[in-house]
């Protein structure tokens, strides 16, 4: 009986344990089940209730979607953007989809800035939707699911700041090309809306060097806006992408200026070098109407080259009427530069030969010239704006600095001067190059010296220019524009006006046999500055393009020749003349260009190997770093900013900076003499005088020993006492 009923509670027992394992199996196969394991499209923690949302209700292959997760914020708490600020965490999403869908970042809606004590940072508050686009795989089949999971992490914060995670998922019915893919949650185009977009100005952003002792700077935003758009801002501010560029609890100090407004802010632990890009969000507050208190805000992504400001105030106050007058100014005083004496002597013949016009064909001459020179400055502003859109940092001359220009002038400037000798005689159709700017009354010739004017006169800057080029460069591409045809108005008007005015004719000599011997005379002054260009190409692409700038020369001239003792020939002959002349040109060009850019490439080379200094030079190569090492021991520097193809700065350097005086002035004061050599491009001279709201050189700059922060600026044309007067008087104050 009693093994029984021990053999009963033995059953008993183990069956229950079978039902309790039973039990134990369908409540673990429940829980792990798709349907346990499905995840809402809602999550909630105490202050932040988020949900995930898409911009259609189903999704068809191959299509782009957005998925957003909204984030409704309780009062007085927020989560943070992209770049935090002071402090914070950026919410990050991670996305499990399925195979082949592609998810993008996080697209960041403007933010706001919160502050507190000298804490600032950078978030949203209420409510905000993250968006990020999704692109659906083609081979997804219509009529199943697409669901996309969110691993959605933020910090969000009050006086507290509390870590959250939650995990959001949402499916999509999938359904076929061309059936309609049905409206989505309007909360996504509400997100869109918030989108920063692309601006609708250039804004430029400059920056102060770094001080040294409080290793801060400033940077600057210059947004144009018009007079109406101004009086609407309410407020303006920049949001970087990056932490470190500024400091964000530092105000942000905004200045109406002439053609818009600047942003001027304080720059942070982590700066921008000169040439990095500035990017960020500019959200600018409007307020509309006179009475109501309606806000309206609105972002603007801000894609800038970073260029260096100047410390002084100089020129940073110019205006922009006064820019046209001082370019025009320039542009006269420019005529009386050694650049454009060869182009003066040919336009001064042609005047003559046209002394026997009437006043009206003279004044049309007058006119085209002026046309001409206006037309290659438009032309040179255009390009000049194109390479500022690019990113690129250039000056006044820029073109000088390639070989291959340099060598295309010199060509030019040779082929003029045969044609003036008479070795050969071109038509209309290119009648300004030679003779018949004297023997022949069309306007084409009087038009192609005023572009020849503009090339050469590129390589000079005359007193005046140098402020209002660097005023023009810092400007939206409409006010260059202007700038630059100030400047070639000056250039064209002493011609204009004599053309123009019957009572300076008559002092012109009267036409007669003479002038075919001034013309043959004229054209040294071109073959003059073919040497000079060829000796300017040889500073930047070594000896062996003299090989290459004379062989091209000397098949120019056989070119030259050949055309015009064919020129009067058969039918026949005459075009195998000249098509045999074209191949020879042709010729020149291609072996000139292979040429000139293998030497280069080992001019390059050799360079960076350095050279020995002679014993002669009083001068050291400039260096960026060379130059803060002795102003930080506080020794006097010289700063000489030159190029090869500047003929003011070739000038300079051989009447006053090379006078023995001068030179033992240096000596005896200490001065240490840099000079930096703008022949090549060189992105850290021309952030060096952009600086000093320089466009190109020469510019001489002086800093007395132990006044770093005081630079002296000398004028563009030296003499031996003026620059010994200006290191002396500056080291004596």
């Amino acid at each position: 009986m009693i093994n029984l009923l021990q053999r009963g509670k033995r059953y008993l027992t183990a069956n229950v344990l079978c039902v309790r394992a039973l039990w134990l199996s369908a409540l673990v196969t429940f829980l792990f089940s798709p349907n346990a394991l499905a995840i809402s499209d809602r999550a909630a923690t105490p202050q932040v209730e988020a949900q995930l949302i898409a911009s259609v209700a189903g999704v068809q292959p191959g299509m782009e979607i957005y998925l957003g997760v909204n984030q409704k914020i309780i009062p007085h708490w927020h989560t943070y953007w992209t770049n935090p600020g002071d402090s914070g965490n950026a919410t990050t999403i991670e996305w499990t989809l399925p195979e082949g869908a592609t998810a993008s970042d996080i697209i960041w809606p403007a933010p706001s800035r919160f502050s507190m004590g000298p804490i600032t940072n950078y978030a949203y508050e209420n409510d905000v939707t993250l968006l990020t686009k999704i692109k659906i795989p083609a081979d997804a089949q219509p009529g199943e699911q697409f669901t996309a999971q969110a691993l959605v992490d933020w910090l969000v914060c009050e006086e507290e700041c509390i870590p959250q995670t939650v995990e959001l998922a949402l499916s999509l019915p999938i359904v076929a090309v061309g059936e309609s893919a049905g409206a989505g949650d309007p909360r996504i185009d509400d997100a869109l809306a918030r989108l920063p977009v692309a601006s609708p100005w250039e804004i430029r952003a400059t920056q102060t060097e770094i001080d040294p002792a409080t290793a801060q700077g400033e940077l600057t935003l210059h947004i144009p806006l018009s007079e109406a758009q101004l009086a609407q801002v309410k407020d303006i501010w920049f949001y970087p992408y990056d932490w470190g560029p500024i400091q964000q609890s530092s105000e942000q100090l905004r200045k109406p200026v002439d053609g818009g407004i600047e942003l001027r802010i304080k720059t942070g632990e982590a700066p921008l070098k000169i040439g990095d890009a500035v990017t960020g969000v500019l959200v600018i507050t409007e307020q509309s109407g006179e009475v109501t208190t309606q806000k309206i805000a609105r972002g603007f992504e801000v894609d800038s080259v970073l260029q260096l400001a100047s410390n002084t105030t100089s020129d940073t106050a110019l205006g922009f009427f006064t820019a046209l007058f001082l370019a025009l100014i320039g542009g006269i005083i420019l005529n009386l530069m050694p650049c454009v004496f060869p182009v003066l002597s040919i336009k001064a013949l042609s005047l003559v030969s046209h002394s026997n016009q009437g006043a009206a064909q003279i004044r049309a001459h007058g006119v085209v010239y002026t046309l001409g020179v206006l037309a290659s400055f438009a032309l040179l502003a255009l390009l000049l704006i194109v390479l500022k859109a690019g990113g690129a940092q250039i000056g006044w001359g820029f073109q000088f600095q390639s070989p291959l220009f340099v060598l295309a002038v010199a060509y030019l400037m040779f082929a003029v001067g045969l044609s003036l000798s008479g070795v050969f005689y071109v038509g209309g159709s290119v009648a300004g190059v030679g003779s018949s700017l004297t023997e022949k009354p069309g306007y084409s010739g009087s038009f192609f010296t005023g572009v020849l004017a503009t090339i050469v006169a590129t390589p000079c800057t005359a007193p005046f220019m140098a402020a209002a080029l660097g005023y023009a460069l810092a400007q939206p591409a409409e006010k260059l524009l202007a700038i630059f045809l100030s400047l070639g108005l000056g250039l064209a008007l002493p011609y204009l006006l004599l053309t123009c005015w019957p009572r300076l004719q008559r002092w012109l000599p009267r036409p007669g046999m003479w002038m075919e011997r001034a013309k043959q005379v004229l054209a040294f002054p071109m073959y003059a500055a073919a040497i000079w260009l060829v000796w300017v190409l040889v500073q930047q692409a070594g000896v062996n393009s003299i090989v290459i700038a004379l062989g091209g020369m000397l098949l120019i001239a056989f070119a030259a020749w050949l055309y015009n003792t064919t020129l009067l020939s058969s039918t026949r002959a005459r075009n195998a003349g000249t098509v045999f002349a074209l191949a020879l040109l042709l010729l020149t060009l291609g072996i000139s260009y292979a040429g000139i850019n293998s030497s280069t490439a080992s001019v390059v080379n050799a360079t960076k190997n350095g050279s020995e200094k002679s014993a002669e030079q009083n001068w050291e190569p400039y260096s960026e770093a060379r130059l803060n090492e002795l102003l930080r021991e506080g020794k006097p520097v010289f700063l000489n900013f030159t190029a090869s193809w500047c003929i003011s700065c070739l000038v300079n350097e051989r009447v006053a900076l090379s006078d023995a005086r001068v030179k033992e002035t240096f000596m005896q004061e200490g001065i240490t003499y840099l000079k930096g050599d703008w022949t090549n491009r060189d992105l850290a001279i021309t952030q060096f005088l952009q600086k000093f709201n320089r466009s190109g050189v020469p510019l001489y700059v002086f800093y007395p020993a132990g006044k770093s922060d005081q630079p002296a600026e000398l004028p563009q044309i030296l003499t031996p006492d003026m620059v010994i007067s200006a290191v002396t008087d500056s080291s004596s104050h």
